[in-house]
């Protein structure tokens, strides 16, 4: 009896706690609300010249800032971990906000994203430093943007506009930071399936499935 005891304990318990957190689902069943209704985008100018709006788009959303170049790693990073995996759905998209000047520093970004990944998600979007800041700023985050009016964190904004992220004292999260890829690969991940598992259930129920999520 405790021969098998101990087998169950060296050989058991490790598959089941391996399945158990290869899962990817938190503890939460619904993504809470940090910010609700934040404001659509102005009437700023993208890479490719189209209007981009956060209304109707589950939105991941960064702030490059003025030193886009120096901080392309991150975006290595998110490409890898979150959009090749999720690129193919119609209602997704990529945006960072980037200030005026910076849009040869932002093709380049693009450029080298190109050979490797189908890049029609990816917006970079161009505003002034004032426009950026106070778009920032409606966002109520605890964290500021550096110097450069750039975060190395990125956000989810779901259709409604609703920046999502968790309100746990203890696992407190607004954004997150792209120049990890553990946390984009754990604590992302698992909040963005949320967020998809929240419009396949909703179009499910109103017999509206489609291939968009």
């Amino acid at each position: 009896m405790k021969k098998n005891i101990v087998l169950f304990i060296l050989f058991v318990l490790p598959i089941v706690a391996y399945l158990f957190f290869a899962s990817g689902v938190n503890s939460f069943t619904t993504l809470p609300v940090i910010t609700p209704k934040v404001a659509d985008f102005g009437n700023w100018k993208s890479l490719n010249g189209k209007k981009v709006l956060l209304d109707k788009k589950i939105t991941v959303l960064g702030f490059a800032g003025s030193n886009i170049l120096e901080n392309r790693g991150n975006y290595f990073n998110l490409n890898e971990k979150i959009y090749k995996r999720y690129n193919g759905f119609e209602d997704l998209q990529f945006v960072v906000l980037c200030p005026l000047g910076t849009e040869n520093e932002a093709q380049k970004i693009v450029d080298a994203l190109s050979p490797f990944t189908d890049v029609k998600n990816w917006n970079f979007v161009f505003a002034s430093n004032e426009e950026i800041q106070k778009f920032y700023d409606q966002l109520h985050l605890k964290e500021k943007l550096d110097q450069h009016l750039g975060t190395s964190n990125v956000y989810i904004i779901d259709k409604e506009r609703n920046l999502r992220g968790r309100k746990d004292k203890e696992e407190y999260k607004e954004g997150y930071d792209t120049f990890h890829p553990s946390e984009l690969s754990n604590e992302m991940l698992d909040d963005f399936k949320i967020i998809l598992y929240e419009y396949r259930a909703a179009l499910k129920k109103n017999h509206n499935a489609t291939k968009q999520l």
